[in-house]
Order: structure tokens, then C-alpha cells, then sequence
């Protein structure tokens, strides 16, 4: 199961001159900031919207989805392995610091459904560590002819999927909406699908106003996924 770690949120500062309060903070108020100035309603007249739940509530009903794009989230992800990155990035409206190519490999994720069969464990460990092997081989070769970094770069390429990686995503909150969206669904492999289960979890404490639609549920195999009615693009 990959780790998932919330390092930073948007941080909001209300204007001294605008007449107007919330009852949430960062990036949930900074959403209700943004949406509340396209018609200057700062008075918090109507009772459907006069919180910030409901006030993003009401945003995410009728599809005003960019107000969501002020606020952000940067999580910081480990203990995956690449091949889940593979997937991630595909998402090209979030920001990636991954990992270097040129450092050691320290670890593998062995995939759950293989670590619970002893022959299918077997052949994995077989698998895994002839390519640690044959990566360190390569380098100790290249490093006759090349700097000890390009060696590790090149050397790469013989290193499984299941090679261990880390990541920081920063995306603002549309962003991660669409990937929990995405993600999240029974038809998504396992994996990726955990990811993004993670990842909701982790924004939901940040701002729960502007996650809190999304309600995880468990399949009858004992996975899980996440789903909102409020989701209009996917």
C-alpha cells in the first residue's frame, strides 16, 4: 500500500476591505472567496449557500468547477512503485518532483496478490533480484567509461516495475478531483485504485468542504472505491 503524506495547503488571506466572513479556512475559503467575487455576493443573504459547505456545495452542483483551481494540495508519495507513476503522470494538470533516475535502487513493491501466493512470491523474488543483479553489474562496467551518476542512469533501464520510487504532487483541487474521479473506479486496476483512495483521504483533511461529496464504499472482494454524484467531468 503506497504512503501518502499531506506536506502543504493553500494558506488564504482575506482582504481588509471586503465585508464578509467564513467559516473555513485556506484553500475552502479561498474556493468560496473566488466564487463569491464573480458577483460580489459577500452578504451571505441566501440560507442555502451561507456556509462554506454548502457555498461549495452549490459550486460543484451547478459546475462552477474552476473557483476549485485557487486552492491546491501537495502530497508526498512513497512506497509505490514506478510502475504506479507510469499512471500518474499521465494526469498532466498536477506538478512532479520524483525520484531521481540516477540514485541506487533501495527497494521493490511486491504487488499484494503476488505477495499472498509462496509460489508466485518465489518466482517475483527470483525475478526482482536477477535485475538488482544486473543493474549493479552494469554500473560497476559503465563506471570504467562514464561518472558514477550517468552509470546509474543507464543502468536503469534493466530495473523491474516494481523498482520503489517517491514522489511530491502539487495540483490544485479540480485537478485532484478528476483524478480521484478517475481513479477511484471499480473498472481501474487495484493498485492505482488504492492510490487514489489514499489520496482522497489525505485531502479530505485539508479541506474537507471541497472533498467531503466523495464517499468511499467496499466492493464484495473487499477493495475499495470512491465516488461523488456531484462529478461532472471524468
Amino acid at each position: 500500500m503506497p504512503r501518502v503524506r499531506l506536506v502543504a495547503r493553500t494558506e488564504f488571506i482575506a482582504p481588509d476591505d471586503v465585508p464578509w466572513t467564513t467559516d473555513a479556512d485556506g484553500g475552502a475559503a479561498l474556493v468560496e472567496f473566488a466564487g463569491r467575487a464573480c458577483y460580489q455576493s459577500w452578504d451571505r443573504s441566501n440560507p442555502m449557500t451561507n456556509t462554506n459547505a454548502t457555498f461549495l456545495h452549490h459550486l460543484l452542483d451547478v459546475g462552477h468547477l474552476a473557483a476549485f483551481e485557487h486552492g491546491s494540495a501537495s502530497l508526498y508519495l512513497t512506497e509505490l512503485p514506478r510502475s504506479l507513476t507510469h499512471e500518474l503522470i499521465r494526469h498532466r494538470h498536477f506538478s512532479y518532483s520524483q525520484l531521481s533516475q540516477r540514485t541506487d535502487p533501495t527497494d521493490v513493491v511486491e504487488p499484494d496478490l503476488i505477495a499472498q501466493d509462496p509460489e508466485l512470491h518465489a518466482r517475483f523474488v527470483a525475478a526482482t533480484e536477477a535485475s538488482l543483479k544486473a543493474y549493479e553489474e552494469l554500473v560497476q562496467s559503465l563506471e570504467q567509461t562514464v561518472n558514477g551518476r550517468r552509470a546509474r542512469q543507464i543502468a536503469r533501464s534493466v530495473l523491474p516495475n516494481a523498482t520503489g520510487t517517491e514522489i511530491v504532487v502539487t495540483g490544485n483541487y479540480r485537478s485532484w478531483r478528476h483524478f480521484i474521479a478517475m481513479r477511484a473506479t471499480e473498472h481501474i486496476n487495484v493498485e492505482l485504485r488504492e492510490l487514489a483512495i489514499a489520496c482522497l483521504r489525505e485531502l479530505t483533511k485539508a479541506a474537507p468542504n471541497a472533498f467531503a461529496d466523495f464517499v468511499i464504499s467496499t466492493l464484495p472482494d473487499g477493495t475499495e472505491v470512491a465516488s461523488s454524484p456531484l462529478v461532472v467531468e471524468g
